[in-house]
């Protein structure tokens, strides 16, 4: 989540504009432009330090997310914790968690969703995150969530890969560490068989 230390980077120039912006009728149009006025670097902080200062609705956010760019759709999903939309913000975290851009699926596990997706969707996201190469750190409250059912998952993936001859991704650990699988998998995820000896 972030806060206004990420907006510390600003220069002179794109502080006085954003602070010229914030609370104001043309915020959305500046929620739009942000990037031009304080760089890539800085937008997701200044979006969603925009949408923060209108305490934007959860019809705001949905129009804003369906119309915007990945860019704009990322920060709407970040602005999301602090933002009052109550559970109505859901199909925006679904959907981006159907998309194939890494960048959407990590700001769509924060903590909203940590909050608000159900059990099933979560373990399935966590998943995706495996499958897709985002960090399993990207996802708030996976310690408070992870439960047998992920770690069976998490297990049958281990083993599939193994069985392929293919690595399994350092996160699997990680996952099965936080919640070891109920009923041990089929055949060893984890690590090779040892060697015959001659």
């Amino acid at each position: 989540m972030l806060n206004d230390t990420d907006l510390a980077g600003l220069t002179p120039e794109s502080r006085a504009w954003l602070d010229g912006v914030l609370g104001t009728d043309g915020w959305e149009a500046a929620f739009t432009a942000a990037g031009r006025h304080v760089g890539r670097a800085r937008a997701d902080a200044a979006r969603v330090a925009l949408l923060r200062a209108a305490h934007a609705d959860a019809a705001t956010v949905t129009r804003l997310y369906q119309r915007g760019d990945a860019a704009e759709r990322r920060a709407v999903l970040l602005a999301l914790p602090e933002l009052p939309v109550g559970a109505a913000a859901l199909p925006l975290v679904e959907d981006a968690l159907r998309a194939n851009d890494p960048r959407l699926t990590a700001a769509a596990l924060g903590p909203y969703a940590a909050r608000h997706l159900d059990q099933h969707l979560w373990r399935h996201a966590v998943l995706k995150c495996v499958f897709t190469g985002v960090p399993v750190s990207a996802v708030a409250s996976l310690a408070d969530r992870a439960d047998a059912e992920l770690a069976r998952m998490a297990s049958d993936f281990a083993a599939e890969r193994t069985a392929a001859g293919r690595p399994v991704p350092d996160d699997v650990r990680h996952i099965l560490a936080l919640a070891p699988p109920s009923s041990p998998p089929s055949s060893p995820p984890l690590s090779p068989p040892p060697a015959q000896e001659a």
